[in-house]
């Protein structure tokens, strides 16, 4: 980091080494996943959040913690239960009456890289307290606005929304999040690995750091000056466009959505070792970047469909520019 506090320039030669050290760093203890690691790295680069949905047990907290102790930032986890308070979150102003002063006591919101366990099984009163923190990167307590990072980047668990003691994450919540990922099963041979790795104790726990808090930001920096060609472009807007329009959606992409996925290509082109977007990288991102903040006309009425489904049938129906 330079004198003046700013990052100095990095040439793309000296950060390719970076991601592929973080992503090699991740895979040792996240086994069998290599699309869900690099997923994970798409957010982190796009400066975004990251939710992976599954069901319980298929390690979706050992990757928010080892993608975590790969970065040497300052790293919190919060366990997210039904009384769990927004103060619990972002902190507290006590009054000393010692001092006859008001201290802010900062709460666990306050790292570089959050890890919000299980956010669905909170209130909604305290999902949202997570919501100014997520979007402007900042909290604002008794008046007072405090910064977060840079970097900043919160990996959310959830849990499949049929299971006991879960509350829907509103959709301005989820319209914050980057990415929404589902984790799935490993193969056999990579759970025949996890089983040998697990013998001798949590593998995450000796992980070492291999990028620096500099290193992240200079990597965010970089993913911003990826050429993204006018004709993708259009192709990421017809795409938008489309979702408005689909007869199966009460709700369609938001101008947010679409500004969430062009970042997300420019990342997903940096982690191919490219410097300019292809077709195929808006192709990989439309589900996982739109999915979660579409509302089908089925969730309207009270039903729970993924628009996954919705997205695939927009895109096979898309022209693809050349």
């Amino acid at each position: 980091m330079a004198v003046d506090g700013s990052i100095p320039a990095r040439s793309p030669r000296d950060l390719a080494p970076l991601l592929a050290a973080l992503q090699a760093n991740v895979g040792r203890v996240f086994l069998g996943k290599p699309d869900v690691i690099r997923m994970a790295a798409v957010a982190l680069l796009a400066d975004g959040h990251l939710l992976l949905d599954d069901v319980p047990g298929v390690g979706k907290t050992l990757l928010a913690k080892a993608l975590a102790r790969s970065l040497a930032c300052k790293f919190n986890r919060i366990q997210f239960t039904p009384d769990l308070l927004p103060a619990d979150l972002i902190g507290v102003t006590i009054y000393k009456a010692q001092t006859g002063e008001f201290t802010f006591h900062p709460g666990p919101v306050f790292a570089e890289i959050v890890l919000a366990d299980e956010i669905n099984r909170a209130t909604p009163r305290t999902q949202s307290a997570l919501l100014e923190a997520m979007q402007e990167r900042q909290v604002t307590v008794d008046g007072t606005t405090r910064p977060l990072g840079p970097p900043f980047l919160v990996v959310a668990t959830q849990n499949p929304h049929e299971f006991e003691g879960t509350y829907p994450l509103p959709e301005s919540q989820l319209d914050r999040f980057l990415l929404r990922v589902k984790v799935g099963y490993p193969g056999r041979e990579a759970e025949r690995a996890i089983l040998t790795q697990h013998r001798a104790g949590e593998p995450v726990e000796k992980l070492e750091p291999v990028l620096q808090p500099a290193d992240v930001i200079a990597l965010q920096q970089h993913v911003r000056t990826v050429r993204v060609d006018p004709a993708i472009a259009e192709y990421v807007l017809d795409l938008i466009g489309e979702t408005r329009k689909h007869a199966e959606l009460a709700l369609g992409a938001s101008t947010r959505a679409a500004l969430a996925l062009y970042r997300a290509v420019q990342a997903y082109a940096v982690t191919a070792g490219r410097d300019y977007a292809v077709p195929d990288d808006v192709k990989a991102l439309a589900e996982p970047v739109l999915a979660h903040r579409l509302v089908t006309r089925s969730w309207a009425a009270g039903g729970h469909p993924d628009a996954g489904p919705i997205v695939r049938d927009v895109l096979s129906k898309l022209k693809v520019p050349a």
